[in-house]
């Protein structure tokens, strides 16, 4: 055996043992070193620095580095310039904080290297995925007719509830086998309805679907940012009167925005009478399966045809690692095909479960052991109680913001989400200076590293936006944020005040 080649591989010899335990040693003393390195989130480098960082580690050699050396260039060009999503001064997006247990599995998950596809790749895999699968569906409220697959994610996932629902709309409309035959012309007649605040992908997937975005129907929602089934209803008559098929409803559990879970009941009962498909995107708030306290929120999702679960959200899991499921597992019938060299119609009849007749995807890793190591180790009662813990704190961060009058509330938090900006104490009635004012926080913050938190627009308004989802997070912590967003907001309402002044006078 070339000697050269062998300590690169993963095998008995003891130049592999070696080799791959000492590069396992060095990147867990990378990222364990990091944690005392910053007391931030962000290092608060500019985007130049950064580029030119990354420049000096651009040199690929024709000839290997030493080991320190290449994990040297990786800390000054990468780690430490990465957003350390595990601190809890990190509130900006839906990116958790992968818990332990997610991170030893992915150790596993790379080392054995199995492709999801086909039994024959990933012979013991395949069963782990598909009893936990049955244990979601179980948790859910599926029957035993319930399925599902592990998935890269919350959009997929979506697009395979669009996928199986224009499918079968066109069987029942048309007479059209899509799979085997393509889409009919009169599919541009098919209409999709949605709250205004669903995920961006329900548009996205009507389009690379053919359905084109014009299919997505924009339904109003209520005064706590949920869908409106009176407005749906209404959508659904106008709709029909047009001359256009109305097939399928998408819910949300956990909007992006404000974390809002549409009433699933009510939604479903009509959704049942207009004979729609219902998909729920419950990317974010399918953690609430588990929730001690706020589990009612979602107790509704077995009406659901289909139902988008997302485990890099509110579960805790490196990315990526998500779930789709049918409550019928017929309804994948509608995308499975048979390759002779991957998974023949004999390894259906021998019971030989190969589960990319489920998926979009050939290639697949073996996420679904990261959930259960975590669950494993921790249990789902602990698991319960930390989903709880960053509600509850999400309330009480409401509840400091709406007592002090620099500060405007948008949403009673549902989950852990908190919408909020900075009111000025001068023209605030000039919405483009308080814009810019609360603009100006979340930029200061991101390059000071200290806090980083997101903006987004509600109404034309800027509005800053925490999203809780790490339970190291305390109140105490919350309340000395909140005084350094007060404080930041004053210096920028001073300096943009005295700008505005002498622009006024001019205008």
């Amino acid at each position: 055996m070339n000697t050269n080649f062998t300590q690169w591989f993963l095998h008995a010899s003891d130049e592999s043992q070696n080799r791959y335990q000492t590069l396992m040693d060095k990147a867990v003393k990378l990222i364990t070193d990091q944690t005392t390195r910053t007391n931030h989130p962000f290092s608060g480098a500019s985007r130049q620095e950064i580029e030119k960082a990354v420049k000096k580690v651009r040199n690929i050699p024709t000839v290997g580095q030493e080991i320190d050396v290449v994990m040297e260039e990786i800390q000054n060009g990468l780690v430490k310039n990465s957003l350390w999503v595990s601190h809890p001064a990190a509130m900006a997006h839906l990116h958790c904080p992968p818990v332990l247990p997610s991170l030893a599995a992915e150790v596993i998950i790379n080392a054995l290297n199995q492709s999801m596809d086909s039994w024959d790749q990933s012979p013991a895999a395949t069963y782990f995925e598909t009893e936990l699968i049955n244990f979601f569906a179980r948790k859910i409220g599926y029957s035993h007719e319930g399925d599902g697959v592990f998935t890269s994610g919350g959009t997929q996932s979506n697009y395979m509830g669009l996928l199986l629902a224009r499918n079968k709309a066109c069987q029942t409309y048309f007479s059209v086998n899509v799979h085997k035959e393509g889409l009919p012309f009169a599919a541009n007649k098919l209409r999709i309805l949605c709250s205004e605040h669903a995920h961006f992908s329900v548009q996205q997937s009507a389009a690379q679907l053919g359905l084109g975005m014009n299919a997505i129907v924009k339904v109003a929602e209520n005064d706590k940012h949920q869908l409106c089934p009176n407005d749906a209803k209404k959508k659904i008559e106008k709709l029909r009167v047009q001359g256009l098929l109305p097939f399928m409803v998408v819910a949300t559990a956990g909007t992006t925005d404000f974390g809002s879970v549409d009433c699933l009941s009510e939604i479903a009962k009509f959704a049942n009478e207009e004979q729609l498909w219902l998909h729920v995107d419950a990317a974010y708030g399918g953690a609430l399966l588990f929730s001690h306290q706020y589990r009612h929120l979602v107790s509704d999702l077995c009406l659901a045809d289909s139902i988008t679960i997302d485990f890099h959200k509110l579960y805790y899991q490196s990315i990526s690692c998500g779930s789709f499921f049918v409550k019928d597992k017929k309804d994948f019938q509608q995308i499975a095909y048979h390759a002779d060299y991957l998974n023949s119609e004999e390894d259906q009849e021998d019971g030989i479960i190969n589960l990319v007749e489920k998926s979009v995807q050939t290639t697949k890793r073996f996420d679904a052991l990261k959930l259960l190591m975590t669950f494993k180790l921790m249990g789902t009662d602990l698991f319960g109680e930390m989903v709880d813990y960053t509600i509850n704190l999400a309330k009480e961060t409401a509840l400091l913001l709406k007592e002090d009058l620099s500060f405007e509330v948008l949403n009673e938090p549902e989950i852990n989400v908190v919408l909020f900006r900075y009111l000025p104490s001068e023209h605030f009635e000039d919405q483009t200076f308080v814009d810019e004012i609360n603009l100006g926080i979340q930029r200061a913050f991101y390059q000071s590293g200290e806090l980083i938190m997101a903006k987004t627009k509600q109404d034309e308004k800027v509005y800053l936006k925490f999203t809780m989802l790490n339970p190291l997070n305390t109140i105490s912590s919350m309340q000395a944020h909140l005084q350094r967003v007060k404080q930041v907001g004053e210096k920028i309402e001073k300096e943009q005040g005295e700008i505005w002044y002498e622009y006024s006078i001019y205008r």
